[in-house]
């Protein structure tokens, strides 16, 4: 494989930072974009790449919730060290973080040459649009909307973690959509909905930019490409939780229930007709 141009990667770069949290599927969107640019979607470079530029995504979430972060750490900290801070309820939300990450990793490490061959077709991500998109409707439908981020459990963090795993083996569900749709359904509002997704979103998408590290450094990538498309898709992405926020507290997510169906019909038409590669 030929190395990224560095006008792909600034590319890839916004899509990346555009759909990471938005719960539209960036790995679908990734696929799609890298078949128009004829890039092969399978190539390990290319996922390896693709991978560490949601770095730059998670370096946006890291700084657009430092205070947030900071509290859990300090209270996970201490109550570490001092028995009495371990029934604070930021103590108790930065053990369930971790512990709602390990399925996911597991399933990752397990089902990696699965995720990398043959789940990676496009029409899988086409799919898994669509299917996500009746989950997301039902999820949005069936939520009471009625617990805040005070109300979430352990249970609460453990099921949604889960969820991740629906996106890691279907590009094109959406992680943010999985874990936000999943939260729905335990009742939590939207805004508690998207900001668990986003805290639960750091350790999993850090993890996996750095395991993938080596792969894009050393098959083709490129240093000068991956930090374009890293830089770039830390700029858009800030911008798109800053509005995502914003927009989930007066909005359904029918909105992108329907651009989800659309752009895996569009794509279903775009393989039919060869004007797209699997």
């Amino acid at each position: 494989m030929s190395a990224i141009s560095v006008g792909q990667a600034a590319v890839l770069g916004v899509v990346e930072g555009l759909t990471e949290f938005l719960p539209v599927s960036s790995t679908g969107h990734l696929k799609i974009t890298e078949g128009l640019m004829h890039i092969p979607v399978d190539d390990t470079a290319v996922v390896g790449f693709t991978a560490v530029i949601q770095v730059g995504a998670i370096a946006a979430v890291l700084l657009y919730f430092f205070k947030d972060i900071v509290r859990f750490a300090g209270a996970w900290a201490r109550g570490i060290t001092h028995r009495d801070a371990r029934h604070s309820h930021d103590y108790k939300f930065a053990w369930w973080v971790i512990y709602a990450t390990i399925p996911i990793v597991v399933v990752g490490l397990a089902a990696k040459p699965l995720i990398e061959g043959s789940l990676a077709s496009l029409w899988v991500v086409a799919g898994s649009l669509i299917v996500g998109s009746g989950y997301m409707w039902a999820a949005d439908q069936m939520g009471r909307h009625k617990r805040g981020e005070d109300d979430v459990t352990v249970k609460d963090a453990m099921i949604v973690g889960c969820s991740q795993i629906l996106a890691l083996l279907f590009p094109g569900f959406s992680r943010s959509g999985a874990t936000i749709s999943t939260a729905l359904i335990r009742d939590l509002d939207r805004v508690a909905a998207t900001r668990l997704s986003f805290f639960l979103g750091i350790p999993a998408l850090t993890g996996a930019g750095l395991y993938e590290l080596k792969d894009a450094l050393g098959t083709g990538a490129g240093a000068a490409p991956l930090a374009v498309g890293t830089l770039v898709s830390f700029l858009v992405a800030y911008a798109s939780i800053a509005w995502l926020l914003k927009f989930v507290a007066k909005h359904s997510f029918n909105a992108f229930v329907l651009y989800r169906i659309i752009i895996g019909l569009v794509l279903f038409g775009l393989l039919a007709t060869n004007v797209l590669s699997a």
